[in-house]
């Protein structure tokens, strides 16, 4: 099956059920949302219609979504990561639920009409219960109905979670099959389904997660259900409009219908591997992971030119310098002397034109792009090789990592691949330090131009979000770790802080949070941020709120070991650059939760 067959037949499968078909979102995200720099989730453009609002298309919808995710960056290359990809969905707004849902997924996973696969082959998860949540009983009844449909009769794992006979369905804890958009509102378990890979190995007698370690389990489907929603008390109550939230990644579908151990075989790839090849003179098996990079990175560099993005040195156009650069690095690997950019987007665009009729429509524009990026690297290409060679028999500092970034254009992840390739180490704290300090100078050179270097309400923004990391580590270390955000609201004039305590704050807790986090903005300590998975995140120790069951990247803002949070930003560059922390009001906002108000003054 092709991928445009594919496509087509996830579209007709859920206009028949009733689906109004709605195109693919922009990958820029909505103005109004700024939790993520590109569109990362087939649910992700549809959020305010989930929450409430009424959609135009009706209560059903179903569409095929571009997307992007860009914590996986630096692993593209292996056997499975992408940072462009395809979302197929369908959803409901409080319409049809767990019945239709299952049902039509098992319809068309295993239809000969549809995608006809052996349903023997067919594994699913669902919620096991936690959290003041039940069990997901019914999703259990309903798969043991649809199996028994196939003429099949399923059991269910036990807590050892462990695969052997009839054992079909497998109840799995929150951090699997659990969703929920924050810390509390609309949430739900979901149901995933797998797929066998490997049957002529015999029957499985494993535990579940070590066959999805080993790939001989691969999810292909996933289905939420938001029923109920969380109160800040850690209450749940059951949702009047329930919805259904569904994802099938095309390339991983695409990889299990004709039986390919990973999406790099499909058409979606081999296509762009023989163009690397005709361009270098290489092959791609000596070579697999400079051709999937170069496939990859062009790929999602012509979607994302395609939406408006522009390659520059902050947020998406920093994303898009990044990938472009490291495509062109890694053609310079292969040999690759002259511009090749161009040539691989125009196969992209030949591929993809047929559904996303906007790629030939900016052509032009994809084009030029590539192109002025290109020959604006390759002008210090070469002389920022031989500069990093220079360095090449010892650990890379900071001010060598900016040197390299300012001087010859090489993103700061191009210097750590350079030198992980060596068995080098990289200074990254150094290298932000001098990143902060020159982006310091800028912002004073800047000011210059204003009368009094006026501070911007943004900048003062960006100065309590800071204080507030800081003030909910203080808290916690005068309070207790019980301590956590359930609330906050920020104005350019103070910042609100809720947080979960039973009882009133003395003055002398007051007072001594409030000089510890003085004494965290006398010590002058760096704020970095990095991206990851909420996953990566959780195993650091970062607090936070935002989490999602997608698994899309996080930022992660960092103020030395002292505090560690998930967050959307803006921040200081540096504690030092708050001012004085000043706590103006204690009080309670509702059961178990406190408040505090405080201003920099």
């Amino acid at each position: 099956m092709t991928a445009q067959e594919l496509r087509e037949k996830f579209l007709k499968f859920f206009e028949s059920k009733g689906h109004a078909i709605i195109p693919s979102a922009s990958l820029v995200p909505r103005e109004t949302d700024a939790s993520v720099l590109f569109t990362t989730a087939g649910m992700h453009p549809l959020v305010p219609y989930l929450l409430g609002e009424k959609h135009p298309g009706g209560t059903r919808v179903a569409n095929v979504q571009k997307c992007v995710r860009t914590i996986d960056i630096d692993d593209v290359g292996d056997n499975r990561h992408n940072t462009f990809f395809e979302m197929m969905g369908n959803w409901s707004f409080g319409d049809y639920f767990k019945k239709e849902a299952i049902e039509w997924s098992f319809e068309f996973l295993t239809g000969k009409e549809w995608l006809g696969l052996d349903p023997k082959r067919i594994y699913v998860t669902v919620f096991k219960g936690e959290d003041n949540i039940p069990r997901d009983e019914e999703a259990i009844r309903i798969w043991k109905e649809t199996f028994a449909k196939a003429g099949m009769e399923v059991g269910v794992a036990g807590e050892d979670e462990i695969i052997k006979g009839d054992i079909r369905i497998i109840p799995l804890g929150s951090d699997d099959n659990f969703w929920i958009a924050g810390a509390t509102g609309p949430c739900g378990g979901d149901t995933e389904m797998f797929y066998n890979t490997r049957p002529e190995e015999g029957e499985i007698n494993e535990k579940f997660s070590n066959l999805v370690d080993n790939f001989r389990l691969i999810e292909i489907w996933n289905d939420v259900f938001m029923e109920f929603e969380k109160k800040e008390d850690g209450s749940v109550e059951k949702l009047a409009r329930r919805n259904v939230d569904t994802g099938m990644g095309v390339e991983r579908t695409l990889a299990v219908l004709n039986g390919k151990e990973n999406v790099f075989e499909t058409e979606l790839f081999q296509t762009l591997f023989a163009k690397v090849s005709e361009i270098s003179g290489k092959n791609y098996e000596d070579n697999e992971k400079s051709f999937r990079i170069i496939a990859d990175h062009i790929k999602a560099s012509t979607f994302m030119i395609a939406d408006g993005v522009i390659p520059s040195n902050v947020q998406r156009g920093y994303v898009l310098r990044r990938i472009i650069r490291r495509a062109i690095r890694h053609g310079k690997h292969l040999g690759v002397e002259n511009n090749f950019a161009k040539e691989i987007s125009a196969v992209v665009i030949g591929m993809y034109e047929v559904f996303y009729h906007e790629l030939e429509e900016k052509k032009d524009k994809i084009f030029a792009e590539l192109e002025k990026e290109e020959n604006k690297f390759r002008e210090t290409l070469e002389k920022g090789l031989k500069e990093f060679e220079k360095n090449a028999t010892k650990d890379i500092s900071g001010k060598e990592a900016f040197d390299l970034y300012q001087t010859y254009g090489f993103p700061f992840e191009i210097t750590k691949e350079l030198a992980d390739e060596r068995g080098m180490r990289v200074d990254e704290k150094g290298f932000q330090e001098e990143l902060q300090k020159h982006q310091e100078l800028s912002r004073t050179a800047s000011a210059g131009a204003f009368k009094g270097g006026l501070q911007s309400q943004d900048e003062q923004t960006a100065r309590l979000h800071t204080a507030t990391h800081l003030l909910q580590a203080a808290l916690r270390e005068v309070l207790g770790p019980h301590v956590y955000q359930k609330g906050s609201n920020i104005t350019p004039e103070r910042l609100r802080f809720d947080f979960s305590h039973h009882e009133k704050l003395t003055p002398e807790q007051i007072q001594k949070a409030e000089d510890i986090v003085n004494e965290k903005i006398r010590e002058n300590i760096p704020v970095v941020c990095e991206e990851m998975t909420v996953e990566e995140a959780k195993g650091r120790g970062a607090l936070g709120v935002f989490e999602s069951k997608y698994g899309e990247q996080v930022k992660v803002y960092s103020a030395g070991e002292f505090s560690k949070e998930i967050c959307g930003g803006p921040h200081a560059g540096s504690t030092g650059k708050l001012g004085h922390f000043k706590i103006k009001k204690e009080e309670a906002s509702s059961s178990g939760v406190r408040r505090i108000k405080a201003v920099l003054e």
